[in-house]
């Protein structure tokens, strides 16, 4: 199960309980058990098992209680949590139908779907903050639009415009990762059944059937076994990297025009200096940078994920496990922190400007 910090305590910088539990212990167990029950359904629905014991397997997915440190024990073991999740979960089922649960399926089956229903209210959340940030630099816009600014290119004055212009730039990105956004989803937000070596063979014919049903009943879209195949993954998290990094660039911009010499910004709250009272540092601003460039790094490292030896890899599966979360939540916190930082900010007429 994944630790998204090494220091809670950072998370109120850097962290974002809203997203941040769909990668808890509960939201993952909670997510396999939703598609052992789907899986049970569907099979029960092809003759693979029989109705009542879908119908048992399902009343326990519902109530189920795990042994946390049993479970513990078999990640450290097996690599993966699934297999001693499937023992306790066949014990609490119990005989006859014990034997029905996890039919045809392997692990990987189990972590990809039930990661990508957890993906599903990500994108959901994801896109609602866009969306709103966009609305919010919109109002900003028109609000301060005709403020007199000067540009600086390569770190130099350059010409005259206006607030309009700087933040058309902001803007522009933005609507292009929401673009983005709506266009990746279809492609990730997939079901994940294989079997053992990603044939489905061990579904004894039924095996697309199956897949299909289950993406019904999860609300997933359908596609063959992409056990080895993490391009989705990779694209999901390159997304998420490209939108921390137009986060970033506005941060950046703010934090320079906020600086005492310049004074094009001005932002209702900063934070303090333990040493320098009289000091108001754009603390938000210099967030969006530290997660750009967090998730600039993350994402070479979730991208070593993409090369999968044979049919399954245990190293670049452990490996994702690992990052994307992380850059997830990073992710979400970037959203959050600019929303803020947009909202509590204004620009001034910058003297140079005006001469």
């Amino acid at each position: 199960m994944t630790q998204l910090l090494p220091y809670p305590v950072l998370q109120a910088l850097v962290g974002d309980k809203e997203v941040g539990a769909f990668f808890s212990n509960e939201a993952e167990l909670a997510a396999m058990l939703r598609v052992e029950a789907a899986l049970a359904e569907a099979e029960a629905k092809v003759g693979l098992i029989d109705k009542e014991a879908a119908r048992r397997i399902a009343e326990i997915c519902g109530s189920f209680q795990a042994d946390w440190a049993r479970l513990a024990e078999g990640l450290a073991r097996d690599g993966v949590i699934v297999p001693d999740f499937i023992k306790q979960l066949r014990a609490a089922v119990g005989e006859p139908h014990g034997k029905s649960v996890h039919l045809g399926a392997t692990s990987q089956d189990i972590i990809d779907t039930a990661l990508i229903l957890r993906l599903k209210s990500v994108i959901e959340n994801l896109g609602h903050r866009l969306d709103t940030l966009i609305h919010t630099l919109d109002g900003l816009k028109r609000r301060d639009g005709s403020v007199r600014l000067m540009a600086h290119t390569r770190m130099q004055q350059a010409l005259p415009f206006t607030a309009a212009d700087k933040i058309h730039t902001w803007i522009q990105p933005l609507e292009r990762h929401r673009e983005a956004l709506q266009t990746l989803t279809p492609r990730l937000l997939v079901l994940q059944l294989g079997g053992p070596i990603g044939t489905r063979a061990e579904l004894k014919g039924h095996g697309d059937e199956v897949a299909d049903t289950m993406a019904e009943i999860l609300g997933l879209g359908r596609a063959p076994s992409w056990h080895s195949q993490r391009d989705r993954i990779g694209e999901f998290g390159a997304f998420l990297s490209l939108l921390t990094g137009t986060l970033g660039k506005i941060g950046q911009d703010i934090a320079l025009m906020a600086q005492n010499e310049v004074g094009e910004v001005r932002l209702a709250t900063g934070g303090g200096s333990s040493a320098m009272p009289h000091k108001s540092n754009p603390v938000p601003a210099e967030v969006l940078v530290t997660l750009a460039r967090f998730n600039a790094g993350m994402l070479g490292t979730l991208h070593q994920a993409l090369v999968h030896e044979g049919e399954r890899s245990g190293a670049a599966w452990t490996l994702e496990w690992m990052v994307l979360p992380q850059m997830v939540v990073s992710s979400a916190a970037a959203l959050s922190r600019a929303q803020g930082l947009i909202e509590s900010m204004s620009f001034a007429p910058s003297k140079a400007a005006q001469e």
